[in-house]
């Protein structure tokens, strides 16, 4: 089994569409793709330009299912319906009724916000603030990670530690905070995920540090292993060095869904992507 679930294609901010990333996926030797673009609806009740529009729900779902049609037809793999959800409290409830109607196979759940600050844009909003403020930006990000935990509206969350992204981090010790928050994760039955995609930002680790997955371990919580790809070279980058990065934390399985159903195949047999 080769799967790879948080994948973005030109429905909110990948640079390919849903054809391009399957035929990518068939070089790659993928067995189960997974398509997850972006749907937030902010507070102020906007579903901003990098989203997939909410008028737009039907044809996105249509356009992967019909790929996913097409494939069983050229028995290529298994594509999975999927979408990577903000979590905005104010706004859970709709975005989630929104959502329902669909045959979703899994919903990433990410923060990407505290508040009106971008976490993840660029390093200029942590340059602005002061270091009181990127703890307390810092503590709110843990808060709202154990919150959408909390919610069970997600299969797995998204890129745990994304704040350290810029390498801004609390003067303070928040470990209690992020514990905590894996605590919620846990206590929901939700999953995890490695995300490569760190290891290539300025912060170069992926998301999350071996101390978070070795607690999250622990805690018995399942993982995935994704590539967080904008691009469809990107569906399985550093799988390998993120296999032994799970190894190390103790994992000796990952987890895959259909239908919101969580199931399990043994990690020693991945194969050593790139």
């Amino acid at each position: 089994m080769l799967v790879s679930y948080h994948n973005h294609t030109s429905w909110s901010d990948g640079r390919h569409t849903i054809p391009e990333l399957v035929a990518c996926a068939c070089a790659a030797g993928i067995n189960e793709l997974g398509i997850s673009d972006h749907f937030a609806i902010t507070p102020d009740g906007r579903t901003p330009d990098w989203s997939i529009q909410a008028e737009n729900l039907d044809v996105y779902v249509e356009d992967v299912l019909q790929a996913a049609q097409n494939a069983i037809k050229t028995g290529a793999m298994t594509i999975r319906l999927g979408a990577e959800v903000d979590f905005f409290p104010e706004t859970l409830e709709k975005t989630i009724s929104l959502l329902k109607p669909y045959p979703f196979d899994f919903i990433i759940g990410s923060v990407h916000f505290v508040d009106e600050f971008v976490i993840d844009m660029n390093a200029d909003p942590w340059e602005e603030i002061s270091q009181e403020e990127r703890n307390r930006i810092w503590q709110a990000y843990w808060s709202n990670i154990a919150a959408a935990a909390r919610s069970g509206c997600f299969d797995f969350i998204g890129h745990f530690d994304l704040p350290k992204k810029f390498k801004f981090y609390p003067d303070i010790d928040l470990t209690e905070d992020a514990l905590a928050a894996l605590d919620a994760i846990a206590a929901s039955d939700a999953a995890l995920e490695i995300n490569t995609s760190g290891w290539y930002k300025p912060v170069r680790e992926a998301y999350p540090k071996l101390f978070y997955l070795e607690e999250a371990h622990r805690r018995n919580i399942p993982l995935l292993i994704n590539a967080d790809a904008h691009y469809s070279n990107h569906l399985t980058r550093d799988f390998k060095q993120a296999r032994k990065l799970a190894l190390t934390a103790g994992y000796t399985e990952l987890v895959r869904y259909e239908k919101r159903k969580r199931f399990s195949y043994p990690l020693e047999n991945q194969p050593n992507q790139s």
